[in-house]
């Protein structure tokens, strides 16, 4: 099984993701969406994918979403995805790409569903367990 993952080393979220799909036994495409960056099609085809819209899909946290006006409920779709091609830090991460689905892994629990083999006695980071 195939799967990708839409990383960024710097976030424990997605550092929790990318252990999940290597305890499962899988090996994943890790995409340092960071340091290469999205196209508005590809966004598209991911949160169409994952039945997201760009609005639910932007990070606020720690970008310059607000700075760039992108909070307010009227920006159209268009714009949002013009942003996040232009500064990729305000898609939400992790976003993986399996076999079974494409979904944010927010928070890193959503990655189950997505693997064909759940390992037991999974912690995050912090210590904390997961329960499948």
């Amino acid at each position: 099984m195939t799967i990708a993952i839409y990383h960024n080393p710097a976030c424990g979220t997605s550092r929790n993701v990318l252990a999940f799909i290597r305890a499962s036994g899988a090996e994943p495409v890790v995409i340092d969406y960071l340091k290469t960056g999205w196209t508005v099609a590809q966004l598209r085809g991911l949160f169409a994918a994952a039945g997201l819209t760009p609005r639910a899909a932007l990070r606020t946290k720690g970008t310059p979403a607000e700075a760039l006006g992108l909070t307010d409920p009227a920006v159209p779709d268009a714009v949002l995805l013009q942003a996040m091609a232009e500064h990729p830090v305000l898609v939400n991460r992790p976003i993986v790409c399996s076999p079974k689905g494409v979904r944010l892994c927010r928070p890193s629990e959503a990655v189950l569903p997505l693997l064909d083999r759940v390992p037991e006695g999974l912690t995050k980071e912090d210590g904390s367990p997961i329960t499948a």
